[in-house]
């Protein structure tokens, strides 16, 4: 240290020691000694020109210290700030905020080192606790929020997604003692489906609730024993059954509410210190920023419903109060106070005042964003509805198809498994079987196609057997989607939107099982194919009278996702009849928009349009050699709230966005300018959320691109129309979907008949060799290169 510097720090050291003593007798506002106070001289009196970025040491009225460079008095570019209480900051400065690299140290001795942004730790940061806990991942103004790992001082350990501040998502608890529990968190604790894995060999695979198990599961001990059941904390709601292993020590005399009692015991969530004072909250008052920062920076109070009650508040992990609301999941809600009351109050480490909107962006996004969820497709499927009892029969039967024991296979089958008549028939009466439970819906059979095929395909998809059970079986009904589709099949979807099922004419079930050992070979060589996953197939016959049969398939969701699908098309290539029957005014968000509605240009990033023009190829090599035609690209487009970006004029959104043309769009909540008092996070920030989190960028899923925007001038009949130049931002989800239709003799005489009508490559209906051909002609020209 030179000699200057040295003199420096005493001189600082000094200026403390008397402004502590003098704090010590302040009575009012913490804030009267964690505010950043005004400078002694400003740059007009100092000589320099306004604009100019020089280095200046500034021993501030409270005795705050400040080095490095300045211009317009204001800290603007690397300095070192040191409060009198003894925090400090050296880093990266824009216009008196941290932005930028930098390092935040307590006097407890906790730090923060990373990125910084407006004020806000948002990036990727350290933050090292006084205690030794260490936080290393992603942040978003003030929030853990992505993908991070935390080390706690107990010697525990957890690797996985946060959001808001808490363990959301996937993630991975290791304790100290060996146990561990790998799988779905909310609001900083277990809950969804997971496994915990004990340190002695024993596991539990199921649902959790709250840190508890609740619903479906498995308890397994180590010699291979197990019990399968309901789980409920309450002895009362607790059944299920006991399979032994066959090994002498069997656990017949176990009571399933030892799981509460003891096994869990000792896996305990560490919920963390807590930091009293943020980055942000010491830096209000530069000269220079009066009456611009301060507006922009809300302050927490309690928030308040319609009839002046405080609305509940979030409690964090160690039962302190939060004073915010989160409403809804994705919703952040605040109310703007005046004064400082509430800033001397401790909040949760990396919890604290988030402001509206960046600073920097507030002068080109003038009006309100306010984001609310989707309202959710279908109706739900509850008691006195026509299809429950076919729901429940489906549900029995899944629970039954995928809890089977079987063996582990290779994923090399044998020709054998792909025989169609390879089925197996399962009774199921009410009053229960030796392999069935009893159940409260009426006496049905229950069919499965080709078992140990569908049961690879979900391995090589990569499909959790628990999950997808608890998905299709668990306590959340099925959804009904509101019209059964053009060719009489219904569809339903699980309430996590993550599967659909389609009940399927016989035929389909014949091309299906005829394509399958094709299939197969063909999502097993290309990870990144496009075409449907299918994942079961089933037939319910109901018994007595009526004798029905209902053929179904489960499928993956292409749309599901926490971005919102504000477009959504089927392009087949042709265009007769391929637009969509609903008038102008009653199009949203919902509607499958056709080929002559199409009015983008899809633009992909060079490596992944090389990819998807090579997948596209191969997906309908394999269609076009097993006869199979009538296919589409579904594709569904999430409009991105960035900075500098648009969202397209007459794009209804559903979360209520006001477009840069002024237009708003629905809320679903009234007035918006009346029942919005309090400001929400922005959808610039949502969308940034939402893409910070660690959601897996594959060929047709979570694709950011970008679209241009194109219109049809004179001919209506062109499929694609001029491009006008105007880009947006997207998140691009797409994939090809209807591919169990074959060219059979009913398509071949619907191809002679139209024909006669209408030019003969504007209709669907064509051999698959012309169909195959005319589809990837259309596809690569509505998808390019982005140059």
């Amino acid at each position: 240290m030179s000699k200057e510097q040295s003199g420096i720090v005493k001189a600082w050291e000094a200026t403390v020691r008397k402004s502590q003593a003098a704090a010590r007798r302040r009575a009012h506002s913490i804030f009267a000694t964690m505010s950043v106070a005004h400078a002694d001289d400003d740059d007009s009196v100092s000589g320099h020109a306004s604009g100019e970025v020089y280095h200046a040491e500034k021993v501030l009225s409270n005795g705050d210290f400040y080095t490095g460079q300045w211009s317009d008095n204001l800290p603007h570019g690397h300095g070192k700030y040191l409060w009198t209480d003894g925090c400090m900051y050296v880093g990266e400065w824009v216009r008196g905020k941290t932005n930028g690299k930098g390092r935040f140290s307590w006097p407890s001795g906790a730090t923060y080192e990373g990125e910084f942004k407006a004020g806000y730790m948002d990036g990727k940061g350290t933050y090292t606790g006084a205690s030794g806990d260490t936080y290393k991942g992603s942040w978003i103004m003030n929030l853990k929020h992505g993908e991070g790992t935390k080390s706690y001082a107990n010697g525990d350990y957890y690797e996985g997604d946060w959001r808001r501040g808490f363990q959301e998502g996937q993630g991975r608890y290791q304790w100290k003692n060996g146990n561990h529990y790998i799988g779905q968190w909310r609001n900083g604790m277990i809950s969804g489906n997971g496994t915990m894995i004990w340190a002695n060999g024993n596991r539990y695979d199921g649902v959790w609730e709250d840190g508890l198990p609740k619903g479906n599961g498995t308890f397994r001990w180590a010699d291979g024993s197990f019990y399968v059941g309901m789980w409920s904390k309450d002895p009362k709601e607790q059944t299920g059954t006991y399979y032994p292993s066959g090994s002498p020590t069997g656990h017949m005399e176990w009571d399933p509410q030892e799981l509460f009692s003891v096994e869990l015991n000792d896996c305990k969530i560490n919920p963390g210190e807590n930091v009293s004072i943020l980055p942000l909250q010491k830096m209000l008052n530069w000269p220079g920023l009066d009456g611009e920062f301060l507006q922009k920076q809300p302050i927490w109070k309690p928030s308040k419903g319609n009839d002046g009650s405080v609305r509940p508040r979030r409690m964090s992990v160690d039962g302190r109060v939060n004073y915010h609301s989160w409403e809804g999941d994705g919703d952040v809600s605040f109310d703007i106070v005046d004064g400082n009351s509430l800033m001397g109050r401790d909040v949760d480490e990396g919890l604290g005042s988030l402001q509206l909107e960046d600073p920097d962006l507030t002068e080109t996004r003038q009006q309100q964003i306010r984001l609310q969820p989707m309202k959710r497709q279908g109706e739900t499927i509850s008691k006195g509805h026509k299809n429950y009892e076919l729901m429940l029969n489906l549900q029995l039967g899944i629970r039954h198809s995928v809890g089977r024991p079987a063996p582990s296979t290779s994923l090399d089958l044998k020709s054998s498994a792909f025989d169609p008549k390879e089925k197996v028939w399962t009774k199921f009466p009410p009053e229960g079987s030796k392999h069935t439970p009893p159940h409260q819906s009426s006496d049905f059979r229950w069919k499965d196609y080709c078992p140990l095929v569908f049961r690879t395909l979900r391995k090589l998809f990569k499909v959790d057997p628990a999950d997808y059970m608890i998905s299709i079986c668990g306590n959340d009904a099925l959804r009904e989607l509101s019209s059964p589709g053009k060719s009489g099949s219904f569809f339903y979807l699980t309430n996590d939107d993550r599967y659909m099922i389609k009940t399927m004419k016989k035929s389909e079930v014949k091309v299906l099982l005829r394509m399958l050992p094709a299939y197969y070979n063909h999502v097993r060589a290309f990870e990144n194919t496009l075409v449907t996953k299918f994942y079961g197939l089933h037939c319910v016959k109901l018994t007595g009278a009526a004798q029905k049969k209902v053929r179904f398939v489960i499928m993956g969701n292409l749309f599901c996702s926490e971005f919102a699908i504000h477009r959504r098309f089927d392009l087949k290539g042709s265009s007769h009849g391929r637009t969509t029957d609903k008038p102008e005014a009653e199009i949203d968000a919902t509607t499958t928009l056709k080929d002559l509605d199409l009015n983008f240009i899809f633009r992909l990033q060079k490596a992944w349009f090389q990819e998807f023009c090579r997948q596209v190829d191969r997906d309908c090599d394999l269609l076009e050699q097993e006869r199979i035609m009538d296919y589409s690209l579904l594709v569904g487009l999430h409009f991105r709230e960035a900075p500098g970006t648009r969202t397209p004029s007459g794009i209804r959104t559903p979360t209520g966005i006001r477009t840069p043309t002024g237009i708003r769009t629905p809320t679903g909540n009234g007035d918006p300018d009346i029942d919005g008092a309090a400001p929400r996070l922005s959808g610039v920030d949502m969308d940034k959320l939402l893409l910070d989190r660690r959601s897996s960028i594959r060929l047709g899923i979570n694709m950011p691109a970008r679209v241009e925007k194109t219109v049809r001038r004179g001919d209506e009949t062109q499929l694609i129309g001029e491009p006008t130049g105007e880009f947006y931002e997207v998140v691009l989800f797409f994939g090809i979907i209807d591919i169990l239709q074959d060219y059979d003799i009913s398509k071949k005489l619907e191809h002679a008949y139209k024909s006669f009508q209408f030019d003969p490559t504007s209709i669907s209906a064509v051999d698959p060799k012309q169909y195959s051909k005319r589809f990837r002609d259309f596809i690569f020209r509505a998808f390019t290169e982005d140059t």
